[in-house]
């Protein structure tokens, strides 16, 4: 077997010529995208000519050298030019909305620097169904389940040591024998019950070893979590406050809307400075802390104060349109910067959009992701008690969470 082979594409090939039920698959590597030989991919996407979509996964040759989840997989026409989207869609989302995490892997866990133009996929069709991962934590299996795109009414991801089916245990408990090292599984479990391997990760080498109290405290409501097996965490805090932000952006419009006119370009810079400075404090802050937490005072902009900001200089027409992308940018900059965070602390009905690796991943068993938040009746009070104790950026807190699962964060 080709030892270039990225992990993914050759653990699956292994297991294939194993007896398991591996869907149809190709890996296509970077070379072939680069001198557009598909005749191989054209060959694959005749013999699976039923299929109307396929599933494009991520297959860097060093990407097993990276935490689960770090390079997207994207449903898309069965087509070539849709395999070709995907691996664009793959490499553009890893210079941008994944550069954070891959910025702080490297910086905190190795990972190598990457050339991102060596990007390979791996393709197989497409399956409806239930995504179940499967691994060995401690001395028993567990098993997570998360999204079944079969459904249009989806529960929120669960853990559980007693799958649905008593063969999805069995098969897990081959593939490990098989392969000869603790494995993390993936499958997708189709409407009829049929079991598909779609994944499998050496995770025989991460470490998944397994408290205090002091200072005021703020009592919360409660805490999302899937994982429950500890119940007290110290984080050091982002403290992030979108609705001040833009405040003082519009604060700064205003200025340039009263101010003379051979003065609006350096005005507006002022303004542009300002959302690009609030932008590298959360990334010096994400490459500064291996694991932290956000105390989300605000982490969405209110629609109105986001719909002043993007027309509050209608009458500049040239300053607005250098205003608005950046506004726009904003938001997904937030959105990457909360993704790093393993603990965010706000206001209920913020939820984070969980894919199976942020819920259930080998990487959560020792760090799961925590959402403690305080319901909106009670958000001036809470918001007021965090100001009043002058909670800032830096601070280090310490969650502890009772028997009720409910939370009281204190800085330490």
């Amino acid at each position: 077997m080709n030892s270039n082979l990225p992990e993914k594409a050759r653990l699956l090939e292994v297991l294939r010529r194993g007896g398991f039920n591996v869907p149809d698959f190709i890996y296509v590597p970077a070379e072939d995208f680069r001198t557009e030989n598909f005749s191989q991919l054209q060959g694959f996407l005749q013999k699976n000519a039923d299929a109307y979509k396929v599933i494009a996964r991520s297959g860097h040759p060093q990407e097993d050298l990276f935490k689960g989840g770090t390079f997207d997989s994207l449903e898309t026409y069965a087509d070539l030019s849709g395999v070709q989207y995907a691996r664009k869609h793959i490499i553009n989302a890893a210079h941008t909305e994944k550069k954070l995490s891959i910025l702080r892997q490297q910086k905190f866990t190795n990972a190598p620097e990457i050339d991102l133009d060596n990007m390979g996929v791996i393709v197989m069709p497409f399956i409806e169904g239930l995504s179940v991962m499967g691994k060995v934590v401690g001395d028993h299996w567990e098993f997570g389940y998360c999204r079944d795109s079969s459904r249009r009414f989806q529960s929120e991801p669960y853990i559980t040591s007693t799958p649905h089916d008593r063969k999805l245990l069995t098969i897990s408990k081959d593939i490990q024998e098989y392969l000869g090292f603790k494995t993390e599984i993936e499958y997708i479990i189709s409407p009829d019950g049929e079991i598909n391997v779609v994944q499998a990760k050496d995770i025989s080498k991460i470490d998944t070893l397994e408290l205090k109290e002091s200072g005021l405290s703020v009592k919360l409501d409660g805490l999302r979590r899937i994982r429950k097996r500890r119940n007290y965490r110290e984080r050091p805090v982002f403290v992030m406050d979108v609705k001040s932000l833009y405040i003082e952006i519009i604060s700064r419009c205003e200025d340039v809307f009263s101010a003379k006119a051979d003065e609006l370009p350096l005005d507006i810079e002022a303004v542009l400075d300002l959302v690009a400075a609030f932008e590298k404090e959360m990334e010096v802050f994400a490459l500064k802390h291996e694991r932290f937490g956000v105390l989300g005072i605000t982490t969405e902009v209110p629609a109105d104060l986001f719909q002043i900001a993007n027309h509050y200089l209608d009458d500049y027409p040239e300053l607005q349109k250098q205003l608005s992308p950046v506004l726009h940018g904003n938001n997904y900059k937030i959105d990457q910067f909360l993704s790093e965070a393993d603990t965010v602390i706000t206001q209920e009905g913020f939820h984070r959009r969980l894919c199976s690796h942020d819920a259930y991943g080998i990487n959560t068993v020792r760090n799961p992701i925590w959402s403690a938040f305080w319901r909106a009746e009670r958000a001036d009070e809470v918001v007021n008690l965090f100001r009043q104790l002058g909670y800032k950026t830096g601070d280090t807190i310490g969650i502890d969470v009772d028997q009720d699962d409910i939370p009281t964060m204190h800085r330490l």
